[in-house]
């Protein structure tokens, strides 16, 4: 365990040489010991461990560093070898595209998608069309568009998406189904021109994709949008690669879809509950969840305009759903539903009691208004479309932030009512906002089975036990 040799770079050196003599893959291994040339090298409990004064000057002496230069950059190098080094350095491309003064790439308006037509209609299904309607817009925007998705492209509502803008590959394939007379919807032709790139079943590897194509306009001055979707519990698989990406300042759209226990046939695996919690969190990510289509249209414009902001900007996650609602017919306040929220029911003044909810539930929270207004007139029904917007801007703009305005309306001793199909921390912070009693629905334990209409009851999300909630808390004391 005294020298696996990974440390030897001119081996390491001639090994890269040897496989530049070929285009196949080649994998390396280098073998080494941790702390390699320290007094505590290979130790199982160095993982923390620091030098002492004595042994760090023993150390600096054997590097040929004099005593002041330690964070130089090239001490302990003779003239001519710091020379060299510089000199490569200044040569190459990367570091010339980081010191040359640099305009960022012109920010690509987007163009106005005509809203889905039907009566009823889920987000996913919405985002679908959407995204058709983007690929033949032929705008200078839509030519910018990369998508891609680990094994879920159809199941996600991109398949006429991809029919459009076609498959990537580097050797160009003609569609194996066609070519054998196979029926399908699908338009599976592989080319250099496609803008949609298949990966198998790999979350982590859809989030390396989207962090390298969002650093595409940093790095090489030419802007892509990145777009990829996933099923939302399965954001965990690549959570490491996420938070990296955020951290570089990557900027993509992450499209998770289906989310929650409202795809209710699949079971537990395929259901999400911690998801929104992770939108909340991650740092460089900002998530919505819409009810309605023309909601998550004005979203996906806001979010390619966020994507391409030089200051301020960032990614965006949208949770998405596979239920079918009814899609209101109404002159629709965008501003509103970016900001994070908006009154569907404006409550009257002094209103002891407020249903606060967002995504799929939305119909339940609509049918318990409904039934809780019989009794109490002045209630009032808030449809969040983004609670990381919200929370956010509570925290820097306490006071006055939108949740304090939305909320102001409202009994200082009011009733909240938050409901989420996720983890029901995602909106029970509002309680903090002003003070007010807090009912907090959601789902904090694995899923199962069943109908959506069996589930939504057994989890508590349906109107009864909405409106059930709301009474047995305002008997709680004040």
């Amino acid at each position: 365990m005294t020298n696996l040799g990974g440390h030897d770079m001119a081996a390491i050196v001639e090994a890269f040489d040897e496989a530049a003599k070929t285009d196949r893959p080649t994998c390396f291994v280098a073998y080494t010991v941790k702390g390699w040339g320290l007094p505590f090298a290979g130790h199982k409990d160095n993982h923390s461990g620091l030098m002492n004064e004595a042994q760090m000057e023993v150390f600096r002496n054997s590097q040929g560093i004099a005593p002041g230069e330690e964070w130089e950059p090239f001490a302990g190098l003779d003239a001519a070898g710091a020379e060299r080094l510089h000199g490569f350095i200044e040569r190459a491309p990367f570091r010339r595209r980081l010191t040359e003064t640099r305009k960022p790439a012109p920010v690509l308006p987007m163009p106005r998608l005509s809203l889905p037509a039907g009566e009823t209609m889920s987000t996913q299904e919405g985002f679908g069309r959407l995204m058709l309607d983007l690929a033949k817009s032929g705008s200078a925007l839509a030519e910018r568009v990369v998508t891609t998705s680990p094994d879920v492209t159809v199941s996600t509502n991109l398949g006429g998406w991809v029919n459009q803008v076609g498959l990537f590959a580097h050797t160009p394939h003609s569609d194996v189904f066609k070519d054998r007379k196979l029926l399908s919807a699908q338009k599976w032709v592989r080319s250099l021109e496609g803008r949609h790139i298949e990966l198998g079943i790999a979350e982590n590897n859809l989030f390396l994709l989207l962090a390298a194509l969002g650093l595409a306009e940093p790095l090489f001055g030419q802007r892509l949008l990145p777009v990829g979707t996933v099923y939302d519990p399965f954001i965990s698989r690549g959570l490491d690669a996420l938070n990296y990406a955020c951290y570089q300042d990557a900027r993509f759209l992450l499209v998770a879809t289906p989310s929650g226990i409202t795809l209710a046939p699949e079971g537990g695996a395929h259901q999400s509950i911690i998801a929104p919690l992770i939108g909340l969190g991650q740092p460089g990510l900002t998530m919505f969840e819409p009810a309605f289509v023309d909601e998550l249209a004005a979203i996906l414009s806001w979010s390619f305009d966020h994507l391409q902001q030089e200051e301020g900007g960032g990614s965006v996650y949208l949770r998405l759903s596979t239920r079918p609602i009814e899609q209101p017919k109404r002159a629709l306040d965008e501003a509103q539903v970016t900001t994070g929220a908006y009154w569907l029911r404006k409550p009257a003044p002094g209103a002891e009691i407020a249903v606060i909810a967002t995504g799929a539930v939305l119909p339940e929270a609509i049918e318990a208004v409904a039934r809780l207004g019989e009794l109490h007139a002045k209630i009032g029904l808030l449809a969040v479309t983004s609670a990381d917007r919200l929370h956010a801007g509570w925290l820097s703009e306490s006071g006055t932030s939108a949740i304090d305005r939305l909320l102001a309306p409202l009994a200082r001793d009011a009733v909240l009512a938050t409901v989420i199909d996720g983890h029901p921390a995602t909106l029970s912070w509002m309680g903090a906002v002003r003070g007010q009693r807090i009912a907090p629905l959601g789902v904090d334990r694995f899923g199962q089975s069943g109908d959506i209409p069996d589930l939504y009851g057994y989890y508590g999300l349906d109107a009864e036990a909405i409106a059930a909630a709301v009474e047995r808390t305002l008997r709680r004391p004040r």
